[in-house]
């Protein structure tokens, strides 16, 4: 199987989420994936919720990249973004009118499947979207400890 594989150096500034998206959308158009494919709108909010995490969370300069199976319209996308933080990721539970809190769940609900892992002095998370499925807009229904037992695996 052929696999396509971008990187994107991001630089320690939440500044910076903004152009990893700019970034992705224009290499998702270069994988066959158009830009106004539900598909494309997924895959770009998870890798903003994924480099604002790393970048607000650790301080630190991360690395986006994007890994592209198969061709056409099978196969599957992930996304990682590899961090110099040893901190695994903490999914938290978001109430009501809370703005942060929600970045893991909305990974957890979008993704078809998604972890971490250590890597160096650091760690990688990472998300996976099969393509030529159903994109469907998720109903999140989780109890507090589900996401973190997940995540944990």
């Amino acid at each position: 199987m052929q696999v396509l594989q971008v990187q994107l150096e991001v630089g320690p500034d939440p500044a910076e989420v903004g152009r990893a998206r700019r970034w992705a959308r224009s290499r998702l158009v270069g994988s066959g994936i158009e830009d106004d494919e539900p598909l494309a709108e997924t895959l770009i909010l998870l890798i903003s919720e994924l480099v604002t995490n790393a970048v607000v969370h650790t301080g630190c300069p991360a690395v986006l990249r994007m890994l592209f199976g198969s061709s056409g319209s099978t196969g599957t996308v992930r996304v990682e973004v590899a961090d110099t933080s040893c901190c695994p990721p903490q999914p938290r539970h978001a109430e009501g009118e809370d703005t942060n809190g929600r970045g893991l769940e909305l990974v957890d609900g979008l993704a078809d499947r998604w972890g971490w892992l250590p890597e160096g002095a650091g760690k990688r998370i990472w998300c996976e979207v099969d393509r030529g499925g159903p994109v469907m807009v998720p109903v999140i229904q989780e109890q507090p400890g589900d996401l973190a037992r997940r995540a944990s695996l």
